[in-house]
């Protein structure tokens, strides 16, 4: 990918941005297929399986309502591009907002989606924290 002018492949970047994010990261192609993991997935989901999952078809990692959304979530992404994001839950133990989102490619096609987690949680580590081991 690299973005208008600038000259850069940003596949770098938004790896790297993936990479170090806190939240677990978890891409699927439109067929379910899981094809990316972050660190914080891999750990997250380590008694499912961790990193191994990559390759696995993330509706066996699910019931069966939990399979229906999701299809019906990738149904709703594929019928505009204009659909993008949808609010899926809230998870109180976390403090968190969940929500699938679309990946989408040049021509605004689907080629994937993932669940983005929001978490309502003020931050505790003190501003600019240089000083770390």
């Amino acid at each position: 990918m690299e973005q208008k002018g600038s000259g850069r492949d940003l596949n770098p970047y938004f790896r790297s941005m993936a990479e170090t994010d806190r939240c677990a990261v978890v891409v699927c192609s439109p067929e379910h297929e899981i094809i990316y993991m972050n660190p914080a997935a891999a750990e997250r989901y380590a008694r499912r399986g961790g990193a191994a999952l990559i390759g696995k078809n993330l509706l066996d990692c699910h019931g069966d309502s939990s399979r229906e959304m999701i299809q019906k979530v990738v149904d709703w992404f594929r019928e505009s591009s204009t659909h993008n994001l949808i609010y899926t839950s809230y998870n109180e133990k976390e403090n968190k907002d969940v929500y699938m989102a679309a990946l989408r490619d040049e021509a605004g096609e689907l080629i994937g989606y993932y669940e983005k987690h929001e978490f309502r949680n003020r931050e505790t580590e003190p501003f600019y924290h240089f000083d770390r081991t």
